[in-house]
């Protein structure tokens, strides 16, 4: 194991050319951000945090890539999944593709963060839950107050 606390950043390379390629976060709270070029910046995320990254492409015919995906950081040794643009990878909280997924999604982050909730905050178990309601074409629940201070609770007992 090294001490170098780096090697335990995960790091999303955004881009944004536009009305091509836009790759960019939702929400997070990265670290360090580090700007490559005009077009492209890296940020860098320690162990433990979340962040919803947008994956966004196009060519001349209309839109060809639309995802999103809520992402857990993990720390040394711990299990994870790749996701395009992100060093290494992390727990995959959430992923849908196609536009009208997408904005479902940004639709249920918006009504979170009306009620005053960071989305960084949520129970990562909401996550994975607006995750298999939407793939199974059902309504999701929503995810209240009550609902965030429970997990806030359970989250202080660990």
């Amino acid at each position: 194991m090294t001490d170098d606390s780096s090697s335990l950043l995960t790091t999303i390379e955004l881009t944004w050319i536009e009305k091509q390629v836009e790759r960019w976060l939702r929400f997070g709270r990265p670290v360090a951000d580090t700007i490559l070029d005009r077009r492209r910046r890296l940020l860098s995320f320690v162990p433990g945090s979340v962040f919803a990254f947008v994956r966004w492409a196009a060519n001349d015919y209309g839109t060809v890539e639309s995802h999103i995906d809520i992402v857990r950081t993990v720390g040394f040794g711990e299990d994870y999944q790749t996701v395009p643009c992100v060093q290494p990878g992390g727990e995959v909280l959430l992923h849908q593709s196609s536009w009208p997924r997408v904005q479902r999604v940004l639709e249920a982050i918006d009504t979170i963060e009306a009620q005053d909730i960071d989305s960084i905050e949520v129970s990562p178990d909401y996550w994975r839950h607006l995750h298999h309601r939407l793939e199974a074409r059902q309504q999701p629940d929503a995810y209240t107050k009550a609902r965030h201070r429970a997990w806030l609770r359970r989250r202080a007992l660990h």
